[in-house]
């Protein structure tokens, strides 16, 4: 069986942070990529997350890809790519990163509500993430492994969690979360 498709669409926004910048939540574009590459590379504090989303692009891994911008500068990014659940297409969310000088600000909660706010409106049936459970728990994640999911990667189960998007996907959600290959390979 064939995994279900979501449809596309773009998304541009303005918002204020938390400190009352102006923020801007948009579709990444082609000229965004050396800026996005150091985004996480500023945030993780190594190239890894750069080089599986560099890989996740050239190999037509992405569903989702947003930055936010203030002044004129990328300061965050966040990453969805393809997760399938057997037959059901969804979407796993990572790397999401923002500039160590713009953390705390409200930044990572907006690229994560929009996110999670485009995919509903496609359609995606569900999103997985691994992550600080107190920070997603407020974007509707729940705990993966209580929903009869399992991962693959040795994960504390607290930080592996799902968002069923649609209730109808609810109860074919049951098994491994199937994530793209570069997650595994790309060092």
């Amino acid at each position: 069986m064939k995994p279900t498709r979501f449809a596309g669409g773009s998304f541009r926004g303005v918002r204020r942070t938390s400190r009352n910048e102006l923020i801007e939540i948009r579709d990444e574009q082609r000229d965004d990529v050396d800026a996005v590459r150091d985004v996480n590379r500023q945030a993780f504090g190594h190239e890894q997350e750069g080089r599986i989303i560099d890989a996740l692009r050239e190999r037509g891994g992405v569903v989702l890809s947003l930055v936010a911008v203030t002044n004129g500068t990328i300061v965050g990014h966040i990453m969805f790519s393809p997760a399938t659940v057997g037959p059901v297409l969804g979407a796993a969310l990572g790397p999401m990163a923002v500039a160590p000088g713009n953390q705390r600000k409200g930044i990572g909660t907006q690229l994560v509500a929009r996110g999670v706010e485009q995919l509903r409106n496609r359609g995606c049936p569900f999103i997985v993430v691994i992550g600080h459970p107190a920070f997603y728990a407020r974007f509707g994640f729940q705990s993966a492994p209580a929903q009869a999911l399992t991962c693959a990667w040795d994960v504390p189960a607290a930080a592996f969690m799902v968002n069923v998007l649609h209730p109808d996907s609810a109860g074919r959600l049951q098994g491994s979360v199937e994530y793209r290959t570069e997650f595994s390979t790309v060092e």
